[in-house]
């Protein structure tokens, strides 16, 4: 909570750059991004069921542990909806331990496919057929399925129209001043969703020179066929994950060579009128507390 106080207090008083309206931000941030850097191949998976297993493993963890763990379960001929029914807990507990908390995300996993065995007789795409809203609340009834993890699937699994807020989302949008610390999930969910309504897809490469981070390589996920407005969702989070995990760190962000930093609001020392060297300043502006993992929560971290 202190955090959130002093990045409250880093920008109080501070009159923004222009009054432009959040959903205007929102769209701004989307059309440089993707002209910047161009599309990012999210979710790197081939099947939808390794894209929910994926959502599952990547809470409060790094992408890169999961891929460890994926990799086990590859290996092992248990990717599928068959290969988690069928192997025992204290196995799949080995298999997935390179993801951390492993006992309950191997139990998360066992919970998913005896709820997708009880509800829709074990068909992910009799599941993904029924209405969004309906089968979101689904999902969250379901032990270690929070908001994010739940939209996760519904976007990037199932092809619904939906956004994912994750703690990069929430940093690099209050940052810009397009929401507050305190703002729920689903008020960010629905700003977003609001904002990016009419956009269209990006071209497949970027038309800026600029360098990009590392893209993922095309998979059979991120390439499949889905509705214009889904890809929008599915790339604009992409992107800002790449400013979050590059650009908008929690310590020190490097506001002086992010593409969104000709587009902040306030100056670097203006948020931090009167501190020490330049690299105190950018770091004036802290993430807030939903970038924390909460436990019993889903937090994904890619």
């Amino acid at each position: 909570m202190e955090a959130a106080t002093e990045a409250s207090q880093a920008v109080a008083g501070v009159k923004p750059r222009s009054d432009k309206k959040p959903e205007a931000t929102v769209r701004a941030i989307y059309r440089k991004l993707s002209r910047t850097w161009g599309r990012q191949h999210w979710w790197p998976a081939e099947t939808p069921f390794e894209v929910i297993v994926g959502a599952v493993l990547t809470q409060n963890t790094s992408w890169t542990n999961v891929e460890r763990a994926m990799a086990n379960l590859r290996a092992a001929a248990v990717l599928n909806v068959e290969g988690i029914r069928e192997l025992p807990l204290p196995k799949l507990e080995e298999l997935v331990r390179s993801s951390g908390y492993f006992r309950q995300k191997a139990q998360r996993l066992k919970n998913f496919v005896a709820f997708l065995d009880a509800r829709y007789s074990g068909s992910l795409e009799r599941m993904f057929a029924t209405p969004t809203e309906q089968l979101r609340s689904e999902l969250l009834t379901q032990h270690g399925i929070g908001p994010e993890t739940a939209d996760s699937i519904l976007l990037y699994a199932g092809g619904h129209e939906i956004f994912v807020i994750d703690a990069y989302t929430r940093r690099i949008l209050q940052r810009h001043l397009t929401v507050s610390a305190g703002a729920k999930y689903d008020e960010i969910r629905n700003l977003i969703e609001r904002a990016l309504q009419r956009e269209q897809p990006m071209e497949s490469c970027p038309s800026s020179r600029q360098i990009r981070p590392q893209v993922h390589e095309a998979s059979a996920m991120s390439t499949a066929q889905r509705s214009p407005l889904a890809q929008v969702y599915n790339e604009m989070h992409g992107l800002l994950v790449q400013v979050g995990k590059h650009y908008c760190l929690k310590q020190q962000p490097k506001c002086e060579v992010c593409p969104l930093g000709s587009m902040l609001p306030i100056s670097i020392e203006q948020s931090v009128a009167g501190s020490g060297s330049r690299k105190t300043k950018a770091a004036g502006v802290q993430a807030s507390p939903a970038n924390t993992a909460r436990k019993g929560k889903d937090v994904i971290v890619f």
